[in-house]
Formats: C-alpha cells, sequence, structure tokens
C-alpha cells in the first residue's frame, strides 16, 4: 500500500527535531540535522527535544486514517469513509485544538508547549503539515476513490456532464424539494453581513443590478437537512447538492444579475468553555454555553479553488479571520458527506457483517435463559468489543437487572450513550419498578453536550437519581454497579470498562470491559460512586486504581518497580494517547535502566523511541484500521509484587488531562485464564504486520507491511480467537455457539 503523498514528512520532521525560535516558523525550508546520537553531546532527557509535538503527533494519526482511503485491501465503500473520517477529525480538530492555541495567541500567552514551541510557531506548523494533508486527502478521493467508484456502478458526477433529460429531472426535484427552504441573504446597508454557522457550507455569490451596476453579495446556506448527494432519477449518479443550487441562482435572486458564486464552508471555535466552579447550576451552565457555542470565534475558512480575490477577501474581514486562516480546496469542499455515499446499499463493497459472540453457557443457545449473576459468581468474565458483543453482554446484564426482583440497585457513569439505546430503557425499567438508580452524568462530553441534557433530563423525570460530575473535573469512568439482596445478604455486581455504554459505537470501538462479583473491587466501586455523587472526601482503594488522586502516584511507583528490576523488567501498554510530560520522563528512565517497554498507542504520542541514551528499548506502534482501537491495557511484568504481572485495563489514557482532570478508573485483571486472553490482545497488536505502524524517534511513521498473505491482521486474529473460544465453550457445556444479529 502506498502511503499518502510523502512530501509531508520533510516538514514533519523538521518540525519534529526542532526550528530556531529566532526566526519565523514558516521561514523557507532548510534540512535539520537530526538528534544527535551521542547522550554525552546531548542529553535528551534534560531537553525539550525528548517531547514531540502533541499537536502534530495528532495529525499524523489522522494520515494514517487517510492512508487506509488508498488500501487496496479495505473495501472501497470503507475507503470512502474512511475520507469522511479524516474530514470530521480535521473539523474537530480546528475546533477545538486550533481553537485553542489562538485564545492562547490573542491572550498573548507566551508559554511554550512542552516541545518549547509558541502559539505561533505551532500554529505556522499545523498550517503548514495540513495543507499537504489536504491536498493528498483531495487528491485521493478525485483520483483514486470517484474512478473505482464509477466502475462500481456508483457515478459521483458534475451536474455540467449530465445530458439534458437528466438535467431536467434534476430541475423538477429542484422546484418541488430544494428552492422552497433555500433563503437567500444579501448584504447591503439595510442587510449587514449574516452570521455564517459553524461547519455550513455555503454559496459566495456576487449579484449585479442590471440597470445601475450596482454590485451585492449574498449568502446561500447549502441545506443540511436535505441530502448532500441527490441521485439523478434513474439512473445511479449522484450529483452534489450545491451544483444543483448554483445552477439555478437566478431563480433565488429574480431580475439580478449573478456575476460569480464559489462555495465556502467556516469553522468556529466550538471548545465548551463551563466555570463549574462558579456556576450555581451545573445543567444550566452547560446550556447556556451550548448556546454560546454556535457563535465562537471563526477559526478557518475552507473556499473553493475558483473564488475570486474580491470575494475572498471580503468574507476574510467579515468574518474577523487572517489570511493564514484561509484553506484553499481543490476540489469538493466537505467530505463528511462521503458517509451517505458508505450508506449506500451495497455490502459487496464493504467489510462483512461481525455480530460477536457470548461468553455465558447458554443451554440450547437461548441467551435469554442464561442467569447472569449465576455466571458472574461462577467467574470473572471479561469481553472484548466488538468481538464480544456489546447486545448480548453489557445490554443484556443490564436488562436482567432491572427486570430481577432481587435488585435493589443500579449505579452507572455515563460519558457518552444513545438516547434511544436499551441502556436507557433498562435504567427507566429499574426505577420505574422502584429499584434505587443513580446515574452520573457528564454534561461536558465534548460534542455530545446537547445529548446528554437531553436524555438526562428524561432520567430525571421517572425517578432516576442524576448527577452532573464534580466541580473541576470530567467524569470519565466506565463503571456499573449492580447490588442485588440474596439469601445470605446484599452482593455487588460489577462491570468496569474501557469504552462507552454506547451501543452503536461498541460495534466499531474495541474495547475491554470486565464483570466480576470481587468484593475488593466492589467496595471499591461503591466508594467511588458515594465519591462522585456525595460529599465524600478521597479515599482510599484497595484495587481500583482511580484518578485524580491516585493514578499518577500509583503509576510512577509500578514504572519504577519494572526499573528496579533492570533488563527483566517488562512494560507493554495499549491506549489512544500518551502525552503527559512525567509519565513519558518516567517511562525514559525505565528504560534507561534496562527495561524492554512495548506500547501500541493508537493517536498521539509524544515519546521519541529508540534514541541511544534515551529509549533504545522503547518501541511504539499503532493499529489503525476498520475498528478504532479504543482499550486501555496495562501489563507491568512484575507489578504484582509476587513475581507475577500487574493487569490494568480501564478508562484513562496516559495524557495530562486524563491524570489530573478526568475521574477515571483502572481494575486489575486477576484470574490467570483472562490475564491470557490480555496478553493475547497485546501480542497480536505487537505482532501485526497488515495494520500496524511503527514511529522511529525522527517522527516519522512507518507501515509495518509483512507478505500480503500469512500474516497477521489484528481484526481478522482476534474475530477468529473469539470464534475458538466460543466453540471450546460450547463443547464444554453440550450447547450450541449463541447465534447473534
Amino acid at each position: 500500500m502506498s502511503e499518502p503523498l510523502p512530501g509531508r514528512w520533510r516538514r514533519l520532521l523538521r518540525w519534529f527535531t526542532g526550528v530556531s525560535r529566532g526566526g519565523a516558523a514558516a521561514a523557507a525550508p532548510t534540512e535539520v540535522r537530526p538528534p544527535t546520537r551521542d547522550a554525552a553531546e546531548l542529553d535528551l532527557r534534560q531537553r525539550p527535544e525528548r517531547f514531540f509535538n502533541r499537536e502534530l503527533s495528532w495529525i499524523e494519526f489522522n494520515a494514517r486514517v487517510l492512508a487506509l482511503a488508498t488500501d487496496e485491501q479495505v473495501p472501497l465503500l470503507e475507503r470512502a469513509k474512511f475520507l469522511a473520517i479524516f474530514s470530521s477529525n480535521l473539523d474537530e480538530f480546528f475546533q477545538v485544538r486550533v481553537a485553542g492555541l489562538k485564545d492562547q495567541l490573542f491572550a498573548g500567552v507566551r508559554r511554550p508547549s512542552h516541545d518549547d514551541r509558541s502559539p505561533a510557531e505551532q500554529l505556522a506548523a499545523i498550517r503548514d503539515v495540513v495543507l499537504d494533508l489536504c491536498r493528498d486527502h483531495q487528491q485521493v478521493f478525485t483520483g483514486v476513490v470517484v474512478p473505482q467508484l464509477e466502475r462500481e456502478g456508483i457515478r459521483l458526477t458534475h451536474l455540467a456532464l449530465l445530458a439534458e433529460p437528466e438535467r431536467e429531472a434534476l430541475d423538477r426535484m429542484f422546484d418541488e424539494h430544494v428552492y422552497p427552504v433555500l433563503t437567500p441573504l444579501a448584504v447591503d446597508p439595510g442587510h449587514p453581513f449574516p452570521y455564517i454557522s459553524n461547519l455550513s457550507l455555503n454559496l459566495a455569490v456576487l449579484v449585479a443590478d442590471p440597470e445601475g451596476g450596482e454590485q451585492r453579495f449574498a449568502r446561500v446556506k447549502v441545506p443540511s437537512n436535505l441530502d448532500r448527494f441527490l441521485r439523478v432519477p434513474g439512473t445511479t449518479s449522484l450529483v452534489p447538492l450545491e451544483e444543483l443550487i448554483a445552477d439555478r441562482l437566478e431563480h433565488l435572486f429574480p431580475s439580478m444579475d449573478v456575476l460569480e458564486w464559489s462555495l465556502f464552508r467556516v469553522t468556529r471555535n466550538a471548545d465548551l468553555t463551563v466555570e463549574d466552579n462558579e456556576a450555581d447550576d451545573l445543567l444550566e451552565a452547560v446550556e447556556m454555553e451550548l448556546r454560546r457555542r454556535r457563535f465562537g470565534r471563526a477559526v478557518r475558512i475552507e473556499i473553493g479553488a475558483d473564488m475570486s480575490d474580491a470575494l475572498r477577501d471580503l468574507l476574510v474581514r467579515e468574518l474577523d479571520l487572517a489570511p493564514e486562516d484561509v484553506y484553499v480546496v481543490q476540489g469538493l469542499l466537505d467530505l463528511t458527506a462521503l458517509w451517505s455515499v458508505h450508506a449506500l446499499d451495497r455490502p459487496d463493497l464493504k467489510d462483512k457483517h461481525w455480530a460477536g459472540t457470548t461468553p455465558w453457557h447458554a443451554s440450547g443457545g437461548d441467551a435469554a435463559s442464561v442467569d447472569l449473576f449465576a455466571e458472574m459468581r461462577r467467574d470473572d468474565i471479561l469481553v472484548h468489543h466488538p468481538y464480544s458483543s456489546f447486545h448480548g453482554t453489557v445490554e443484556a446484564f443490564l436488562r436482567q437487572a432491572a427486570k430481577d426482583p432481587g435488585v435493589v440497585a443500579i449505579k452507572m457513569t455515563l460519558y457518552r450513550t444513545s438516547g434511544d439505546s436499551s441502556i436507557i430503557r433498562s435504567l427507566v425499567r429499574a426505577a420505574e419498578s422502584g429499584k434505587q438508580v443513580a446515574v452520573l452524568v457528564e454534561l461536558k462530553a465534548r460534542f455530545d453536550e446537547a445529548r446528554n441534557i437531553e436524555w438526562a433530563k428524561a432520567l430525571e423525570e421517572v425517578g432516576v437519581h442524576v448527577v452532573y460530575g464534580l466541580v473541576g473535573l470530567k467524569t470519565h469512568t466506565k463503571t456499573l454497579l449492580v447490588v442485588r439482596e440474596e439469601r445470605d445478604g446484599l452482593h455487588r455486581y460489577c462491570h468496569i470498562g474501557t469504552g462507552n455504554y454506547n451501543p452503536k459505537t461498541a460495534m466499531i470501538y474495541e474495547d475491554l470491559g470486565l464483570f466480576t462479583t470481587d468484593p475488593a473491587i466492589g467496595t471499591d466501586l461503591s466508594q467511588l460512586f458515594n465519591y462522585l455523587t456525595g460529599f465524600s472526601s478521597a479515599v482510599d482503594y484497595e484495587k481500583l486504581v482511580v484518578a485524580p488522586d491516585h493514578l499518577r502516584r500509583r503509576f510512577e511507583e509500578l514504572i519504577a518497580g519494572e526499573a528496579e528490576h533492570g533488563s527483566d523488567g517488562r512494560i507493554v501498554a495499549k491506549m489512544n494517547s500518551l502525552s503527559d510530560p512525567a509519565m513519558i520522563d518516567a517511562l525514559y528512565a525505565a528504560a534507561a535502566a534496562g527495561v524492554e517497554i512495548n506500547l501500541v498507542v493508537r493517536g498521539i504520542c509524544c515519546l521519541r523511541p529508540g534514541v541511544p541514551g534515551l529509549s533504545e528499548t522503547i518501541r511504539v506502534r499503532s493499529i489503525v484500521g476498520r475498528y478504532l482501537e479504543h482499550s486501555r491495557i496495562y501489563r507491568f511484568a512484575n507489578g504484582a509484587g509476587t513475581g507475577r504481572p500487574l493487569h490494568l485495563i480501564g478508562s484513562a489514557d496516559l495524557m495530562t488531562r486524563n491524570i489530573n482532570r478526568r475521574v477515571e478508573a483502572l481494575t486489575p485483571v486477576e484470574a490467570p485464564e483472562l490475564q491470557e486472553r490480555l496478553d493475547e490482545v497485546l501480542d497480536i497488536n505487537l505482532a501485526d504486520d497488515q495494520l500496524a505502524w511503527s514511529l522511529d524517534g525522527d517522527g516519522r511513521w512507518r507501515r509495518e507491511l509483512g507478505a500480503a498473505a500469512g500474516g497477521v491482521q489484528t481484526h481478522v486474529a482476534l474475530q477468529e480467537a473469539a470464534l475458538a473460544r466460543s466453540r471450546r465453550a460450547d463443547r464444554m457445556d453440550g450447547s450450541a455457539v449463541v447465534p447473534l444479529r
């Protein structure tokens, strides 16, 4: 598989390895000497160059997403999907990360990043690399995906290329379905420049009065509630909605001459800033901030390559932007619209459906007849989504708990979920049946705030005790506690996971969860919920590792403990991101002691691996593929203190925000057979030579491509392992594999 155009590596190397602090960051490219390999000459352990830049590292993750769109092994509509994911990822990056850097710039903040870059230098570096990537993105779309779609009978075309009968059919569609919802907004002394909503697609139009010749600017918003791609009646051709609108502009501006039109799209600061320590009502504060978000400062404008300088200058001026905030797009704006193409009914061009298996001992294959409480009392159970069915495990457990007359209480943290899911229905059913139900809802889950508010209010209406989190912290834990009255007293049934309780994302996010009746974990979880819902102070936990109070100290101890074993020490960790400087320095210190460290980091990685004198024993790789690698596994070979390894899973990445500013929970997985399951996941990730990328000390990510056949592909290997495990379990208890849909 070929990587996206390699020209960006030169720029990335320049920015990763450092530029002069005295000159402008956007100066003409120069070759930069790689970091010296002589530790005596340059002790990187004391210099900012020991860290990669957080923002550029994230951009490199998005480049790995884009690379999937060029992979011939990926089904064609999935490649279109990855083009859409790249676009939506970049949108969020500008709304949050770029917006934050601009806020620092406007506020005069000069505090550098951990790699010693000012906000201005980071913004210049981001623009430099993003311009390259966006060109790659459009070239993959127009030069690779569109032609291949056409060969498969899906024609993404232009209005001008249609035959006359096809154009006439679209004209009728315009008159009946499009024209009635359009609202042209002109700018004149009586009509100020209109508000341009975040991420909306718009036509900038220049019209003139044919009598007086006076020119006016107008804006036409492309309706977001209509299909972006219109199917030409009687064909498989799809035409962008904006082209049909542009073709009929004379209907929107009668008696005026349309001199010019071009497309543009504005990105605004959408980061939610709630001073919850000053808010009397957090719910009301978040709702107010959501209303303000609509009017966030513009941080980027994307424009069509055909836009005139006059229109461009007008938009830049009216939106209070700078020239460097303009991104010229050589092609179709807003490729997030390709989600609708991915939704086409063409299973032959998509990944094969995978429903997952269940770990339950189901008699005759009837999962509904399983006593899940008895299953948990028998053994701890590890589930691995989507290889394990979320519907048949987590949702099934909550459904049974809601109906079980012995259950007296259900406590749960919800960071993101879908409001129409069985999770919510089960909580409602439990509350209506008289059970004590307490749910901690994180109102500040980014871009899900409005949805969380909506279903949180619905839960309150049926008697669920809803708590909105702790002052100054986001609650990011994935925890569920069910309390059940049994013959010998109350018993706690626990689930601690790495992913959100969201049935929709559970089908595409890779996550782990532990079902356990361990009394110590049950007690710890009860204390955690009391801490979250009451006024209890920070507590000590016997087994759980909880942030922000204990996680940093505990991980420093565990890493240092491996360092004490020298070359017999070993750390294997899988996470979403690694950016906390103190954690990275602790890993460097362990590497200096000879500890072998293998890291699987999907996204941001600010650690430099494989640098002599700094990180020679550290290996970093990333798995990017069909499923979003979302689980967190931390394995310390000597961490249990008895010569046995310690395995932790949970919600926390090694990022400063997770360690210091979020409530996170990690649980040990102690059953030997479940530890073997976790080792299997890690071993497969480390052996993968189809989806994996490796990071070197200069910041380059390289695809680990092995043999085309016979190699290790993480998703395939874990699916096969899940099926084999189900077959073995069925042979042992005489039941059939539980069919899942």
